[in-house]
């Protein structure tokens, strides 16, 4: 049993809030009469349908194909007719298509051709085929994560799940052990490391030991501090190696994956099944009954909500996601994407309502930031439209972790002007 102790990392914050579900097991939800399957659920460019209104389809039907070598293929989620497919604008306001499937109710399915080995190279390609992504939010395509430029020596896994509120992989941690450790396995086989760590928030004590069974793993029982499960500062923690800016994980020889991701490839190399569903965390004191839920992805948020007993009436807010990361939602026409960990129904009391007052200059928000930025300045030459100086000062390296605006006592909304300033950088390069 390996339980070892992090590197110290003085910046962040502990962050309130309550996991309401951590001791809630996880249940499965009744699938939808339709879902609402989007093709962009992913970093990179929108998958291509490959299906048409009117076709039959079965849980694991491919209906659309990645586009580039920065895409993922998408499946349906349930049997049935295809019933249309187009633009819809959804509840994070984003435009996006959408395949939108009728349930049959049949529950037919269609597998994945078995493996004829295990090798990196049949891993590797079974997870693209698979329509496997970063399932802890980033949603970046998992096969080239696997193929990178120069040869690693450590595989990291992120079962941090700091975001407060957020159970679901704490709870796949201690009921699907067993199959989190074959999924963290054949990811080092594909990528030929031998060295593994695990990186667990210490509020998690039995997902800790759970893991901390087997061995070949090195399990770092994590300081509960936010945000710990940001890659580059979890590898810090668990290796001592620092990412430098700029870079990513693979130049300091390192590969992060979340643990819904290694258990869906899993399931994919295992099982034959391709990505269809996935375990998300219903919480938040407007909820009547937090939950913890294996979904098909394309669900209406709205059902989700229903079956944990709806909002009381004092419920203010909405988020997609965790309080400090998520995006709230314009209305409920919103649908499970593959990236999904939490659905939060918040009271007035879980939000920051508080309509917001000019900067005091007292530099909180630069002293809580883990990628030591000074979001005060960066906010402020985004909104005097400055993008050049917002890049000066460190936009781009800017994680959008929200510990900034959390921690300011003007309630600034630091972050949507950082991720504007973004936009615009972007843009700028771009040539546009």
């Amino acid at each position: 049993m390996k339980i070892l102790e992090p590197k110290h990392f003085p910046f962040g914050s502990k962050i309130h809030g309550t996991k309401l579900s951590k001791n809630c097991p996880i249940e499965k939800a009744p699938a939808p009469a339709r879902v609402y399957i989007s093709v962009s659920q992913h970093i990179g460019a929108p998958a291509i349908p490959v299906v048409n209104v009117g076709d039959k389809v079965k849980k694991g039907t491919l209906i659309a194909e990645a586009s580039g070598a920065i895409s993922a293929n998408v499946f349906s989620s349930v049997s049935g007719t295809v019933a249309e497919i187009r633009d819809i604008v959804n509840g994070l306001n984003q435009k996006q298509k959408y395949i939108i499937i009728d349930n049959d109710f049949k529950n037919e399915e269609e597998f994945l051709p078995p493996l004829g080995d295990f090798e990196p190279n049949t891993i590797i390609e079974r997870i693209r085929l698979a329509g496997l992504v970063g399932l802890g939010g980033a949603g970046f395509p998992t096969a080239v994560k696997l193929t990178p430029k120069n040869p690693l020596d450590t595989l990291v896994i992120n079962g941090a799940e700091c975001e407060p509120y957020l159970t679901c992989d704490h709870r796949l941690m201690v009921e699907r052990t067993d199959d989190i450790y074959k999924g963290i396995k054949y990811a080092a086989r594909a990528l030929n490391v031998k060295k593994i760590v695990v990186g667990i928030e210490r509020n998690k004590p039995n997902a800790i030991e759970a893991l901390s069974a087997f061995d070949d793993l090195e399990v770092v029982s994590l300081k509960r501090q936010y945000p710990m499960g940001s890659e580059k500062h979890l590898i810090y923690v668990t290796t001592g190696r620092k990412v430098p800016t700029g870079k990513m994980p693979f130049d300091v020889n390192c590969c992060v994956l979340n643990i819904k991701t290694v258990l869906a490839a899993y399931y994919a190399i295992e099982k034959d099944r391709p990505l269809t569903e996935t375990v998300l965390t219903v919480s938040g004191r407007g909820i009547k009954e937090p939950k913890n839920l294996q979904v098909a992805i394309g669900t209406p948020f709205s059902e989700l909500i229903a079956y944990c007993g709806g909002t009381s009436d004092d419920t203010v807010q909405i988020v997609a996601g965790g309080p400090m990361m998520g995006k709230a939602l314009v209305n409920l026409d919103q649908y499970v994407r593959k990236t999904d960990s939490g659905i939060l129904c918040l009271k007035a009391h879980e939000t920051y309502a508080e309509s917001p007052s000019n900067c005091i200059n007292c530099g909180l928000c630069a002293r809580k930031c883990p990628m030591r930025l000074m979001p005060m300045y960066i906010e402020s030459f985004a909104l005097s439209g400055d993008f050049k100086e917002a890049e000066r000062y460190g936009a781009m390296n800017c994680i959008e972790c929200g510990l900034c605006a959390y921690n300011c006592p003007a309630k600034r909304a630091l972050v949507q002007s950082i991720v504007y300033a973004k936009t615009k950088i972007k843009e700028m390069k771009n040539g546009k």
